[in-house]
């Protein structure tokens, strides 16, 4: 259980991604509500096992419930996840998601016209509060313990509001993660995007 302010987190999808995410903040005993693009009535057994801490909702009921939300979706449904929340202004949105699609020869990278992939989502929801974060591990390693060889793995962020990022770290945290600030989306932003010299996917960046 965390030991400081119980949270509650919005997470819209429910892939690999929002699932890992889902089972540390609920762990650490924060309260969730799951939404992917099926409809809550097929994220039963997924709520089932997260436990009591767990709720599913439409992506407008996870945005309305949470004091952090989370869009978790892949890079090609960043469009749609975006449109089925009526405003987001004022929210705080924790964005983990990588320029990434799957293909039958595995992972390519999308075209982002030259521009900073987290500045391309922000560009999708007027009035965010946007924080970058979550985004350096692939899904089966983010599920993982993040306590690895007596060091915790770390979560870079980055955003423009000192608050928003406060309260992000603040969640991190409490999951067993360490929260790094690298600065402002386009200061600290870059150096964790995908092919960005702190970039992933990779398994191990601790704080000993």
């Amino acid at each position: 259980m965390c030991d400081g302010e119980v949270m509650k987190v919005g997470i819209i999808g429910a892939g690999r991604l929002g699932a890992a995410l889902s089972g540390h903040f609920t762990r650490a005993g924060h309260q969730v509500m799951m939404a992917g693009s099926r409809g809550p009535e097929k994220l039963a057994t997924l709520v089932g096992e997260l436990g009591e801490n767990a709720s599913a909702g439409t992506p407008q009921e996870a945005a309305d419930f949470g004091d952090i939300v989370v869009l978790a979706v892949q890079w090609d449904q960043k469009e749609s996840a975006a449109a089925a929340v009526s405003s987001w202004q004022g929210r705080i949105v924790l964005v983990p998601i990588n320029p990434l699609r799957e293909t039958p020869s595995g992972l390519e990278h999308a075209d982002t016209g030259g521009r900073p992939p987290t500045e391309v989502v922000a560009s999708l929801l007027p009035g965010a509060l946007v924080v970058k974060g979550f985004n350096t591990y692939p899904a089966q390693v983010l599920a993982e313990d993040p306590v690895v060889n007596g060091g915790r793995r770390i979560v870079l962020l980055a955003g423009d509001d000192l608050d928003a990022k406060r309260k992000v770290a603040e969640l991190v945290d409490s999951t067993g993660f360490q929260a790094v600030d690298t600065g402002s989306l386009a200061e600290g932003g870059p150096l964790f995007d995908s092919g960005g010299p702190l970039g992933g996917p990779r398994k191990d960046l601790l704080a000993l």
